[in-house]
């Protein structure tokens, strides 16, 4: 293994192979780039779930109906106090304005409401319609509607094409604005942490040429797969890129530092320092794929396409970090660390210094880890409960961060018509039952109205109306109780419709949080085990991520409630959280303890734990500061459920790196002792360890070797 190490080492910073590299990835990348498909994207309501859910089933049948390749938009009309006959009269001139736009002129009458203050008009588009056609025959409908209408009265377009059209406008643009902002904090935490204005150009070119082949990758696998792949999954994936990345280059560069300092010559000082951080980088970056390919076994498309987004993005990142940024930085002289050029001094740069800050930090918490230990765990259960000062559950009108016709649109139909009205439950049979369905989903508590939709040879539609607001507890029972009840007249009857879609993908994404946050930590579990040959030391990182991933959902939770006062958390919001806390947050776990693991051969587990924290401490303080800030920069995005997801994500990280990784963790090493690393040898007393041998040998090699020791595989 080392041998094949120090190949890769040697290859990347010759004078000659390095630049090989550098032009390879260059020229491979652009075209790649340039090439690149325009990529397949979906936002239908039922492309996520299962083909198994009634919801998923009742739409494909939609598509055998005359009318199943349509999409309305609804346009309603109002006026507080009630409709004038001047404005029927406009109303009614404006339907047959619309016809225009409506495909084959499909304008259904108006239809007043029970209160007289509104009135619908549904104006139906081509349900298999581009986008960008949705978003076009939208802005027409708008424009006609906002024309000549008399004081007072107010027109708003909702329904399938409104939102369609809305999402499709609050996301133009958003993918550049996600990665000018992102590149922008990214510069600046690197211009704060390297204080040079050279260096911090080097990693973000290469983090922005991997997000930039990232997103080529995505676009082929939205064409040769079914996921679905929206603007979503690119922000997710992006941050995911841009954070890791800049992680994984914070690590190399503060390693090929300390190694300058050591060697005159940087390329003996690159291939020391690609040695001793590129296991521990490795074993980093396939923590976080594995975990994220676990996504795969969800039930929601959305998921399985973050999981595989994020994979590959994941995977682009590392081998950018591992194979691109070493050749780039080794084709530059010194000077790029300007002003705080590294000078070569072996003498001085043998001796450990490490952050004093940090060290205190150290010595404080072995003199009294226990108060540690309270205090922190005490900290995180106290935020913790903020989970229970909020709901979970958005509804489509809930789904938006910023203003939108269609959502104000929705809230005006639900002042002035029934709750069910916009969005009637759709109940499929077969036409012999029609009827016997009809009456038993009339008997269900909570269906006000059941009404006969389009019908063929082989299927029938009908349409009920109910009385709960839609996504509500109560409108789920509902839906639970009429596909109890229609099977009793039709076992093979479905219910679906936009309520029952909501609610199906409500219960995947349950589903999924309880079957795949219990295999994420198995993955997480078996890398650290591997990696750290000890069984103690990885459960207990596995349990502070854990309770720093509680901690840092119940701290959102508390600003969701009282900060931003957003109506809930999304229930994908959890499992997105959970995974990207686990997988992330354990990393700087596993760059702490695999440098005390090292240090713990010399000096023993306490005093090997207390250099640790002093030597890695400023940067990984520093990537998980940047890894924070990256991911709030979800945030920029319209949706509440990628703001929450930021926010959470964000919280967590800091969280991990101030508290568990700098206080707790060492406190309970200090606690363990030697048990922490049981029941690997470093738990066995010093002079009988495997790795001491294994240690004096490499020692030994160092010494007989006088130009190029060889460097100890070790993170910084």
């Amino acid at each position: 293994m080392t041998r094949v190490l120090d190949g890769c080492a040697r290859l990347l910073s010759g004078r000659i192979s390095a630049w090989v590299v550098i032009v390879l990835a260059v020229f491979g990348s652009a075209v790649a780039i340039a090439l690149s498909p325009e990529g397949r994207t979906t936002d239908a309501p039922t492309a996520g779930l299962p083909d198994s859910a009634q919801s998923t089933q009742v739409a494909q049948l939609q598509q055998q109906l005359p009318s199943g390749e349509l999409n309305p938009a609804v346009v309603v009309y109002s006026r507080p106090g009630g409709l004038s006959d001047a404005d029927l009269a406009v109303i009614a001139a404006q339907a047959a304005t619309l016809r225009t736009v409506a495909l084959d002129g499909q304008v259904a009458p108006p239809q007043p409401s029970p209160n007289g203050e509104a009135a619908l008009v549904v104006v139906q588009l081509a349900g298999t319609a581009p986008a960008e056609e949705t978003v076009e025959s939208v802005k027409q409908i708008r424009e006609i509607v906002q024309a000549d209408l008399p004081t007072g009265l107010t027109a708003q377009v909702t329904g399938g094409a409104g939102f369609t059209a809305d999402l499709n406008l609050a996301f133009e643009g958003a993918d550049y604005r996600l990665l000018l902002t992102t590149a922008i904090v990214v510069a600046v935490l690197l211009l704060i942490t390297y204080r040079s204005p050279i260096l911090w150009l080097i990693p973000l070119t290469v983090v922005v040429l991997a997000d930039q082949l990232t997103a080529t990758f995505l676009k082929i696998s939205s064409e040769v797969t079914d996921l679905p792949f929206n603007a979503s999954t690119s922000g997710i994936v992006s941050v995911l890129v841009f954070g890791a990345g800049t992680d994984y280059a914070l690590l190399l560069i503060a390693r090929y530092r300390e190694e300058l300092r050591r060697e005159r010559t940087r390329r003996v000082a690159m291939r020391r320092a690609w040695i001793g951080a590129a296991p521990a980088i490795a074993a980093s970056g396939a923590t976080v794929i594995l975990a994220l390919l676990a996504l795969l076994l969800a039930q929601t498309g959305s998921s399985r396409a973050i999981g595989l987004g994020g994979a590959i993005g994941i995977l682009t990142a590392l081998i950018f970090g591992l194979l691109v940024l070493p050749a780039a930085l080794v084709v530059c002289p010194r000077g790029i660390f300007w002003p705080l050029v590294p000078k070569a001094d072996p003498q001085d740069a043998h001796r450990h210094d490490g952050g004093r800050a940090w060290r205190r930090i150290g010595n404080a918490t072995a003199r009294r880890p226990w108060p540690v230990i309270l205090g922190s765990v005490l900290l995180l259960v106290g935020l913790s409960t903020g989970v229970l000062t909020t709901s979970f559950g958005l509804s489509q009108a809930e789904t938006f961060r910023t203003e939108a016709e269609s959502v104000n649109g929705l809230k005006t139909i639900s002042a002035s018509f029934p709750a069910g009205v916009v969005a009637p439950v759709v109940i499929m049979t077969n036409p012999a039952d029609a009827e016997a369905v009809a009456a038993q989903a009339m008997s269900v508590p909570g269906v006000s109205e059941v009404r006969p939709g389009e019908t063929t040879p082989e299927i029938s539609e009908l349409n009920a109306v109910i009385t709960a607001e839609p996504d509500t507890p109560e409108s789920y029972q509902t839906i639970r109780d009429l596909r109890t009840a229609v099977t009793n007249a039709d076992p093979d009857a479905l219910v679906g419709g936009a309520v029952a879609t909501n609610l199906d993908a409500r219960d995947a994404a349950i589903r999924d949080l309880k079957i795949i946050s219990p295999l994420i930590l198995a993955v997480v579990l078996v890398v650290l085990i591997a990696l750290l040959r000890a069984l103690v030391a990885p459960i207990i990182l596995i349990l502070t991520v854990v309770l720093s991933f509680f901690a840092a959902l119940g701290a959102g939770s508390f600003a969701f409630s009282y900060i931003f006062d957003y109506p809930g958390l999304d229930y994908q919001v959890p499992l997105f959280s959970f995974l990207f806390l686990v997988a992330l947050g354990v990393d700087y776990n596993i760059f702490l303890v695999s440098r005390a693991k090292e240090e713990t051969v010399h000096r023993g587990t306490h005093q090997g734990i207390i250099n640790a924290l002093a030597v890695t401490g400023g940067v990984i303080t520093s990537a998980g500061i940047l890894l924070a800030a990256v991911f709030t920069v979800l945030g920029v995005l319209p949706v509440i459920v990628l703001t929450e997801i930021g926010i959470i994500v964000g919280l967590g990280v800091l969280l991990d790196t101030l508290l568990v990784r700098t206080v707790l963790v060492p406190a309970l090493v200090h606690v363990l002792g030697d048990r922490f690393w049981a029941p690997g040898p470093l738990s066995r007393p010093r002079g009988t360890r495997a790795a001491d041998i294994e240690l004096s040998a490499n020692a030994h090699v160092a010494q007989t070797t006088e130009r190029e020791p060889e460097p100890r595989r070790a993170l910084l």
